[in-house]
């Protein structure tokens, strides 16, 4: 197995969990448009573990509907999860080191 193929396989075993958690987000609601207390419970359990942004697109329920039932329960919950602004921090401070190395080699 090459590694496109690897990455292929990856991303089907993803998409196929994100697929049974959106089915079970569904099947808690009545479907009528209306969102149950037990579908936005589940919301928010997930936008505190893996961050608003997330939860929006693994539910396909609107950024601000999430947001806003956050602020009805007084939760604070930041954009995105702690690692994701290490990961920047990181990320960054690589690319100075590398721009310090080529500007040397100038």
């Amino acid at each position: 197995m090459n590694k496109l193929e690897t990455r292929l396989l990856i991303l089907m075993f993803i998409e196929e969990g994100n697929r049974e958690k959106r089915a079970q987000f569904d099947a808690m609601g009545i479907g009528r448009g209306q969102y149950t207390s037990d579908q936005k419970a589940y919301a928010i359990e997930k936008a505190k573990s893996i961050g608003v942004r997330a939860t929006s697109r693994l539910l396909y329920v609107p950024r601000r509907t999430i947001q806003r039932w956050l602020r009805a329960k007084g939760i604070r919950v930041k954009r995105c999860p702690d690692w994701v602004y290490d990961w920047a921090y990181w990320r960054r401070k690589r690319r100075e080191k590398w721009e310090r190395i080529i500007s040397y080699r100038k």
